[in-house]
């Protein structure tokens, strides 16, 4: 039993988490626990946790890791403009009158606020908010209906930027660096969340499309589960498809934009996307929302103008046209900062940035609390050989390292039915992905794989998040067995998304080969 205490450490974590203990004390605990049984039991060197506090300092300190909090604050003042309901109400009229029209529109929405927002939780929420009861209305199915919003919301882990992909971007660049100092390599190449980000946006791409043709297909086969709305309802014109999609279009291409055209990094382009949140947010709620609209320009026009035609100011460059120039620059940012503090002032008043600065501490805390937690128990393991008994079973897998990988996956899926993607993330990814690497897969490649994978846990029963979000705001009427049935084909869908990357590599890899 002694030689087989790294096994029983991570049973025990497995099993303290589905007792309901909250996760990071559940991580931190067994770690303290096995580490004195180690000890005690002349199983491993307790000195090795002298390397516990460069660790936490590490992970406060990582640049990649600053880009979450930026990110969530950006999802929660979206969450709070209504810019959902907007995109909604437009798209549901656009497509409302063919069959599953109302489904490719939740799937629509979905994909922009997925790659202006990337928070799972607020997309869901306010989807099963508004869209779930129109769906109902217009005679869908309860589990169709319930199925494409879950669905719809949970592109967020997927379509860059995301949190999941700011913390396997970290994960898998550790273990590509950790594989290559185990190659003799010590020249090491890094991989950066540019890349991941890059990599994940066709196959982001793929999924919207496999989900839109099942839509469609279900729609015409089986038109009483999703069928047109009534014709009175007018459709939208053209002034107002511009207005609800120009917004999420516009902060799309200021963060993710930025971010693959090596313009700014992932943190640069998260407080980037936070001010954009920020003077959305004023402008929806109406306190001049003109001036806003005007210094929002103004930005644009100096972020733009500014890369294009840089100033500096130099003794040689005054006599030249860069004084003039440089004064135009400096309008625009007073005018576009005048408004950043006018759409600050107008947040503050309605509590809008209270309300998001607590959402965001909260999420923010709950992450890094579990990322710290599980470095802590990544030590333990690794002290208990835990480390060398991972790479021992992949290595002897049959079939390679197919097979190996197949097996990491069916892993991961199971995993997912039962714990969160931070918690997998952080503890199951470090222990395998370095073998795996080892054994020649593509860190890129395997990292979109894994992030797909990851994603079909907020839909797999019984602990899928996008579950309990859409159970706390669906009707009475909707039973919890409708809502599990309902997401069923669509995890189906995500499987054959994976097995797609998996047979063709280049929809991951292309992209962030063309670009970086």
């Amino acid at each position: 039993m002694i030689e087989y205490l790294d096994l029983i450490m991570f049973a025990a974590l497995m099993g303290a988490i589905l007792l309901g203990f909250p996760v990071s004390f559940s991580i931190a605990g067994v770690a303290v626990i096995f580490a004195y049984l180690g000890w005690m039991l002349g199983q491993m060197d307790i000195t090795l946790l002298g390397a516990l506090g460069q660790r936490v300092f590490g992970v406060l300190t990582n640049p990649v890791l600053i880009a979450i909090p930026l990110f969530v604050l950006m999802g929660a003042l979206l969450e709070k403009s209504r810019i959902a309901e907007g995109l909604l109400d437009t798209m549901g009229r656009l497509f409302g009158q063919l069959r599953g029209g109302l489904g490719i529109s939740v799937v629509l929405v979905g994909t922009l606020l997925a790659a202006s927002t990337g928070i799972v939780g607020a997309t869901v929420v306010a989807m099963g908010m508004i869209a779930l009861p129109t769906m109902l209305r217009a005679g869908y199915d309860a589990r169709v209906a319930s199925g494409i919003v879950c669905t719809a919301g949970t592109l967020g882990q997927i379509i860059p930027p995301s949190t999941l992909l700011i913390i396997l971007a970290d994960v898998m660049s550790t273990s590509f660096q950790q594989a290559q100092y185990e190659q003799g390599k010590f020249s090491v190449e890094a991989l950066s969340v540019g890349q991941f980000f890059a990599a994940a946006v066709i196959p982001g791409l793929v999924l919207v499309c496999l989900y839109l043709i099942y839509i469609v297909a279900r729609g015409w086969l089986r038109p009483q589960d999703m069928p047109p709305v009534p014709l009175d309802i007018a459709k939208p014109d053209w002034r107002e498809v511009v207005g609800a999609v120009i917004p999420p279009v516009l902060l799309i291409f200021a963060v993710l934009g930025t971010i693959l055209g090596g313009i700014a990094t992932p943190t640069e382009a998260a407080s980037v996307g936070a001010v954009g949140a920020l003077l959305m947010t004023g402008y929806r709620i109406g306190i001049a929302p003109r001036f806003i609209l005007l210094g929002t320009v103004a930005l644009i026009a100096l972020g733009i103008l500014a890369g294009a035609f840089p100033v500096r100011f130099q003794r040689s460059d005054l006599s030249s046209g860069a004084y003039v120039l440089g004064i135009f620059y400096a309008g625009l940012a007073v005018v576009g900062g005048l408004s950043v503090l006018l759409a600050l002032r107008a947040a503050l008043q309605k509590q809008v940035v209270q309300e998001a600065v607590k959402s965001t501490m909260t999420m923010t805390s709950m992450i890094f609390a579990t990322i710290i937690a599980a470095g802590f128990f990544s030590l333990v393991f690794i002290g208990l050989g835990g480390e060398e008994r991972v790479a021992g079973i992949l290595a002897e897998m049959p079939g390679g390292a197919n097979g190996a990988l197949v097996f990491c996956m069916i892993v991961i899926f199971i995993m997912g039915f039962f714990l969160d993607f931070v918690e997998i993330s952080v503890i199951v990814l470090p222990l395998i992905t370095p073998s795996l690497i080892l054994l020649g897969h593509d860190p890129i490649w395997l990292g979109v794989l894994i992030a797909i994978n990851l994603q079909t846990s907020f839909l797999t029963p019984p602990f899928g998040f996008s579950l309990f979000y859409l159970r706390g705001v669906a009707p009475d009427e909707i039973s919890t067995g409708q809502i599990y049935a309902g997401v069923l084909p669509f995890i189906c869908l995500q499987i054959v998304g994976i097995t797609l990357i998996w047979l063709l590599p280049d929809l991951a890899t292309w992209l962030p080969k063309a670009l970086f």
